[in-house]
């Protein structure tokens, strides 16, 4: 399988930075700073062909939980018919300060993940409630203590 990138930035072209590394790491294509509890798209410049039943998903990188920012949306998809720029999602979660991307910064990384094709049946709310299980409605640490 084959990801084909147009890269529109100074920034050299995303690639994997170790052998075993899941996902191969994306720049920042600007200078960013985000106020206390601000959240923005951060440029790329990268635009992304990706195999139809394919997705790729984005993903800060594990080191950017040292700076206070994360991905509000982590895992972002991109779909495999979406050609326009690859932007990364960037909350500051410092309720005091300000932090700093620089363009050329490694923030995120992209792991491509192949997809199952689904067919949706819609059903009755009868037939819906004929297959029941043990945990039923609960949900959100309804199975922890």
């Amino acid at each position: 399988m084959q990801i084909k990138i147009l890269n529109k930035s100074d920034n050299p072209t995303p690639g994997y930075q170790s052998e075993g590394a899941a996902g191969f790491d994306i720049a920042a294509d600007e200078d960013v700073t985000l106020v206390a509890r601000e959240g923005r798209l951060v440029s790329t410049g990268i635009h992304v062909i990706i195999p139809k039943g394919y997705e790729g998903q984005l993903r800060l990188r594990s080191s950017m939980y040292k700076t206070n920012l994360v991905m509000p949306n982590s895992p972002g998809t991109i779909d495999s018919d979406y050609r326009g720029e690859v932007k990364i999602a960037v909350l500051n979660t410092n309720p005091y300060c300000s932090r700093s991307i620089k363009k050329g910064d490694r923030i995120a990384q992209m792991v491509i993940n192949k997809l199952p094709s689904v067919d949706i049946e819609e059903i009755s709310e009868e037939d819906f409630n004929k297959d029941t299980t043990d945990r039923g409605e609960g949900g959100f640490g309804s199975t922890g203590k």
